[in-house]
């Protein structure tokens, strides 16, 4: 990193102590994690819901940390967290460890002369994360975020792994609060900004879609001089946008309108291998195939090649690297063992990306299996939101739907008024209930969807089926 002690010091606002003669040492790298550290490290003490970072300074000094970020003196954390003064390095004094993380992140991005593209929106924003950095590793050397590193904390980590060899990156922004979006966008300062759509999650606090959307839009205002959007024009309240500080919107999607950018048609879906399109850049027309199944999956390669385009690269480049793109696990990877196919698509649900989701297992040729679990954060609308799942996922017609958690009740209800007498459908208070008999419930030639919000552990009813 070219971040020296001194900078870091001076960015976050905190003293630099018991650092003679090594101000102007650079740190390695930057963890809030003490088994992350490396030789050089920057370690970020601070107190967790179940644990104290500050326990821990003695081991990453140990392991070779530069310095410690910390919020306690070494006499403090020697008499509450017992690690003795003597296995103290550099330290770095401040109010707030996380807080100084965010700033030091806010100062270091200022530095770099590298395009960074954020990207946001209720549904798809790791897909569509994938789909730009690998469309632009092409052309460029990409950093990337990785996991679930797209909140306040993830997000400046992310931005302190960018190196000198690094030509772009592309930074997953998740929010579910108004203001969260301002916090991400000062450190972020996106050059190309993407939302992928603004459906309905996070209604718990943003209440509403045009909540939602004004919550999104907070990061208009940490735009770059110059800085370019590009939104879904599917969305009919991302299309309603035209202009962005002056800049004319990029709109992507899969209908065929002069309004948009980039788009595709003549899409031919070819279920759970993908699907192929024609991709529409001005006036030219491009063969791509998309790897990923979908249409959601069409749209999200579109805004890649927005991206691609607005950053100087070929079609040729883009299409190439639209091919290349592999699923990420928990966001619909396919997985074929034990003689069934699983949608492994656990990692989060909200209406939208279940909808979705079920839309995918309905391409499979022989018996559609849906597990779905609560969705959180819907607010007041839980109870109309999780029945509107379930009755959707029985007029689509799914062979078995296996309803869990004490929110899908409602989803159970709904489907059970829609039923025809022909599908398995079943309701489980617990995952646990349910494990106790799938392997019972099951066939050979099975697919089987497995999609709930994060909370529910559903990966724990992946690894059955796998095993």
């Amino acid at each position: 990193m070219e971040l020296t002690l001194k900078e870091a010091a001076a960015a976050c606002g905190g003293t630099l102590c018991d650092a003679e003669g090594r101000e102007e040492e650079r740190v390695s790298c930057a963890v809030i994690d003490s088994r992350k550290i490396e030789a050089g490290g920057l370690f970020f003490a601070s107190k967790g819901e179940k644990t104290d970072g500050h326990g821990f300074i003695g081991q990453v000094f140990e392991r070779g940390a530069a310095c410690v970020v910390t919020e306690k003196t070494p006499e403090e954390t020697e008499r509450i967290c017992g690690v003795p003064r003597e296995k103290w390095g550099p330290y770095i004094l401040v109010e707030n460890s996380l807080q100084a993380l965010k700033r030091i992140a806010a100062y270091y991005r200022s530095r770099l002369d590298i395009p960074v593209i954020g990207i946001t929106g209720s549904v798809g924003k790791t897909s569509t994360k994938e789909f730009v950095a690998g469309v632009l590793s092409e052309k460029y050397k990409v950093l990337k975020t990785e996991g679930n590193y797209n909140n306040e904390i993830g997000l400046p980590l992310t931005l302190l792994r960018i190196r000198s060899e690094h030509e772009a990156a592309v930074v997953e922004m998740g929010i579910s609060d108004f203001g969260e979006m301002s916090r991400l966008g000062e450190m972020a300062r996106p050059d190309i900004c993407v939302i992928t759509n603004i459906g309905q999650c996070h209604l718990e606090n943003l209440r509403s879609r045009q909540g939602i959307l004004k919550a999104k839009t907070e990061i208009f205002d940490y735009l770059r001089k110059g800085g370019r959007v590009c939104l879904n024009g599917e969305d009919d309240l991302l299309f309603a946008i035209k202009e962005v500080n002056g800049e004319k919107v990029c709109h992507f999607g899969v209908s065929e309108n002069r309004d948009f950018s980039v788009y595709a048609t003549d899409v031919e879906n070819l279920g759970l291998q993908g699907s192929r399109a024609l991709m529409h850049i001005g006036e030219a027309v491009y063969p791509v195939e998309i790897p990923l199944p979908g249409t959601h999956m069409v749209i999200n390669a579109m805004a890649a090649a927005a991206v691609g385009l607005l950053l100087g690269m070929t079609p040729e480049e883009i299409r190439t690297g639209i091919g290349k793109v592999q699923p990420v696990g928990g966001r619909s990877r396919l997985i074929r063992q034990n003689g069934i196919c699983i949608i492994d698509d656990c990692y989060n649900a909200n209406p939208v990306s279940v909808k979705a989701a079920l839309d995918l297992l309905m391409t499979a040729k022989d018996r559609k299996i849906a597990i779905l679990g609560d969705m959180f954060e819907l607010g007041e609308e839980e109870e109309r939101l999780h029945a509107e799942v379930g009755a959707y996922a029985v007029e689509q017609g799914v062979d078995a739907l296996y309803c869990v958690g004490s929110r899908s009740r409602f989803m159970y209800d709904a489907a059970m008024e829609g039923y025809d007498g022909s599908q398995d459908i079943r309701y489980f208070e617990t995952k646990e209930e349910l494990l106790e008999i799938l392997s019972e419930l099951l066939e050979e030639g099975d697919t089987v969807l497995v999609k709930a919000s994060h909370g529910m552990g559903f990966s724990a009813i992946v690894d059955s089926l796998r095993s």
